[in-house]
């Protein structure tokens, strides 16, 4: 697999669907955090999107498409400056998973949220922004809101299979907002998914990905990117956050993390599998990176021990 697809192949996505929000007139909702990442695209009408923290409100088209990636409250409204009800309000009484504000007929939105049933969000979320706007005028966007319907109407309807073919669509949309965001000239960031646009950098992180536990120096990832060893050792951690191989050294400690929670495999199995000669060399390059050891972390996965694994800013 390519990078992306590991990290999401390791963070194990899941999705539920939400209500849609029918709304007319005059109207200002308030929703409180959500429970994992949410999204949500524009059916039809237009209406502004605030978010707590995030100092401008974004005005959302019709067919436009949003990612909110954070825990944090956040308002729609056909005006911010209207004083907006609680979403429990009209969300508590919806009708064929279709709440209704002011009788609705004049703004139409259908949405899903996301959860990360393999913990470890934070190593792609924390190089993401509060929100990723996703714009009408992108063929992407039609195939993102192509996938929700479709999404939508499996979990709805209940056909067999229908779980699977939802969560498929979940992953589908998911990464075409990924790869929106970071092919977008209006995306700064640092980070391993935005080096993953750079052809040399993106190389030496794929190759790392493909064959984690190679004896890899610094000299043969500089060949896998066609570079000098200084100017790739210097390029590498500018994008990425990282030198070379702490980036690898946290790669691995993901991996060993992700076994060491859902499997049976014994220690020693995991260190060798990931090209540690000795449980001790490894022990010591897990403590160092998790902030635990192996055995401590197989029992229960410490809070927020994930922040920043891979060069997260």
């Amino acid at each position: 697999m390519d990078p992306l697809s590991d990290v999401l192949a390791l963070l194990k996505p899941r999705s539920y669907v939400s209500a849609g929000l029918d709304a007319g007139g005059a109207w200002a909702i308030d929703f409180p955090p959500p429970d994992g990442i949410k999204f949500n695209a524009v059916i039809s009408g237009a209406c502004w999107l605030s978010v707590d923290g995030v100092p401008e409100a974004v005005r959302l088209e019709e067919n436009d498409c949003f990612l909110l990636t954070r825990r944090r409250a956040f308002r729609l409204a056909s005006d911010p400056a209207l004083e907006a009800i609680p979403s429990d309000a009209i969300y508590s009484i919806a009708r064929d998973g279709i709440a209704t504000c002011n009788g609705g007929g004049d703004f139409f939105l259908i949405g899903s949220r996301f959860s990360f049933s393999g913990g470890n969000s934070d190593i792609l979320l924390g190089i993401l922004p509060p929100i990723v706007h996703v714009e009408r005028d992108s063929d992407h966007a039609a195939v993102l809101r192509w996938c929700l319907d479709r999404m939508t109407r499996e979990l709805r309807d209940q056909q067999p299979g229908g779980f699977l073919m939802a969560e498929h669509f979940a992953h589908v949309m998911l990464m075409q907002v990924l790869r929106l965001h970071i092919a977008s000239p209006n995306a700064r960031g640092v980070g391993w998914l935005f080096a993953l646009t750079d052809r040399r950098i993106g190389a030496a992180i794929g190759a790392l990905h493909a064959d984690p536990a190679r004896k890899w120096t610094l000299q043969s990832l500089a060949e896998r990117a066609s570079m000098s060893r200084s100017s790739f050792a210097l390029h590498f951690k500018e994008k990425v956050g990282l030198a070379p191989m702490d980036y690898l050294t946290r790669w691995r400690m993901l991996l060993a993390g992700d076994r060491l929670t859902n499997s049976a495999e014994a220690i020693a199995g995991v260190a060798l599998s990931l090209g540690y000669e000795s449980e001790s060399a490894f022990s010591t390059a897990f403590k160092r990176v998790m902030g635990c050891s192996p055995r401590q972390y197989g029992r229960a996965q410490p809070p927020g021990a994930m922040r920043d694994r891979l060069g997260a800013q």
